[in-house]
């Protein structure tokens, strides 16, 4: 993105050296030589920094004429970065508006590498101040959206889980059939469970079935019941899931696993509410709102036969995908701490377990937590303590985190400009800022 500037000089000369010098280094470039064209412009541009002088007529040194321009700019802007260029019979005014909030004061003849180190540094502070700003405003946007629901024990921080927890708290105000979709572990009960949490049928019924640990031929008489003598070994009348979740919420887990026999019942309740208990021709009819969840892809198991095309689209009136764990890495250390309590990583070891694979997703990094809890229960925790399986994380995989002198040094040698430490070290803006305060790094 090109950072515009506003230069405002009466001089000529110092707007085309000015103006040369901030192009070259691509920088977008506005001029004005007077303050009324000057507030014009702060008014209706999207300006980020400006670089005043502090008199505009000729027979002016008082440094007034700034001062004025200067706070008025200050009403249209209060975050308006503001570099002042005096001549040094303003000094004492120019540091009168640094203790006003000016950015900084050049005197003339000013110095190019000074100049140049002060705005990028200027930009960077503002994007910084911008990325906060989002981040609480998006905060309390979270804080609105969350405050009144219940995410039942939902831990997350990333904007994926964000939206579809937003989302699921949407489906849950209707009675659509929902598809939660995602991989094993990674939290597709949780969703369910909020979408019932926050419906109204909160107070109804909620069955659970679990398609993938039921054997085939049990499956029917698990959703459907059975009469006494329906099949081998049973000797009494049975009731099935669909009668117990009469009235409120029924959660198919794994319904990949559903046979093909199953799967046409299951189209017949959706689609009228009836069904015959096996062994029974006695129609029942129930009112039941179907949750279901698998981690198959069910368009690739219609192309094989194995899942009907007409049930898919009854159960998927809208579907809510959950990322797997690798997929959402702002949740990794929210989840550790919850699952680990005033427990102290390294910041090697938070690098690590953000870039592990997780391929057991939120249930192999519970599992790993409940090892640590019982195999090292007190001190600072390093990677080696969570016995990661996975043979993608390795010494060389890991990039080395940049210690508190390497850092330093770096800011020294790219003279203060953010933007090229936080590269060299192959880090965003945002994530070195976090390790310039966790750090105590006054740059």
């Amino acid at each position: 993105m090109t950072h515009k500037i506003l230069i405002v000089d009466d001089n000529q000369a110092v707007l085309d050296a000015l103006s040369l010098l901030l192009e070259i280094h691509d920088f977008s470039v506005v001029t004005a030589t007077n303050p009324f064209d000057a507030l014009q412009i702060v008014r209706y541009q999207r300006i980020e920094l400006v670089i005043q002088d502090m008199n505009f007529s000729s027979d002016t040194t008082s440094g007034e004429e700034g001062k004025t321009l200067f706070y008025e700019l200050r009403e249209i802007n209060p975050h308006l970065p503001i570099i002042l260029i005096t001549a040094w019979t303003e000094l004492t005014t120019a540091i009168e508006l640094v203790k006003a909030g000016a950015a900084d004061y050049l005197p003339k003849p000013w110095d190019d590498t000074k100049l140049l180190v002060c705005i990028n540094n200027l930009i960077e502070l503002g994007s910084a101040k911008k990325i906060i700003a989002t981040h609480n405003r998006h905060q309390q946007e979270r804080d609105t959206t969350f405050k009144n629901a219940d995410l039942a024990g939902l831990i997350f921080k990333s904007t994926a889980m964000e939206r579809l927890v937003t989302m699921a708290l949407q489906v849950a105000k209707s009675d659509i059939s929902a598809l939660i979709t995602g991989p094993n572990g990674s939290g597709k009960e949780c969703i369910a469970h909020i979408i019932q949490k926050n419906s109204p049928l909160v107070s109804q019924p909620f069955i659970k079935v679990n398609a993938g640990a039921l054997p085939q031929e049990l499956i029917e008489a698990e959703l459907f019941g059975a009469e006494a003598g329906a099949y081998t070994g049973i000797t009494k009348q049975r009731i099935g899931r669909f009668e117990a979740a009469d009235g409120g919420t029924l959660f198919l887990d794994e319904i990949g696993n559903l046979p093909l026999s199953g799967q046409i019942k299951l189209l017949r309740v959706l689609q009228t509410g009836e069904f015959e208990r096996l062994g029974s021709t006695q129609t029942r009819k129930v009112n039941v709102r179907v949750i279901s969840a698998t981690n198959e892809n069910l368009l690739q198991a219609i192309q094989q036969g194995r899942f009907r095309e007409d049930l898919y689209y009854r159960l998927n009136v809208i579907e809510l995908n959950v990322p797997a764990l690798s997929e959402r890495q702002d949740d990794i250390l929210a989840l550790i701490s919850y699952f680990l309590p005033h427990r102290e990583l390294t910041i090697d070891t938070e690098h690590v377990l953000k870039h592990y694979t997780w391929p057991g997703n939120v249930r192999e990094l519970e599992n790993a937590c409940k090892r640590v809890a019982v195999l090292k229960p007190t001190g600072i925790l390093s990677a080696d303590n969570f016995a990661l399986s996975s043979p993608t994380i390795t010494p060389q995989s890991i990039k080395v985190e940049p210690s508190k002198q390497e850092i330093e040094h770096a800011i020294r040698a790219h003279q203060g400009v953010i933007a090229k430490v936080a590269r060299e070290f192959g880090l965003s803006r945002q994530a070195l800022y976090r390790r310039l305060q966790k750090m105590g790094i006054d740059y």
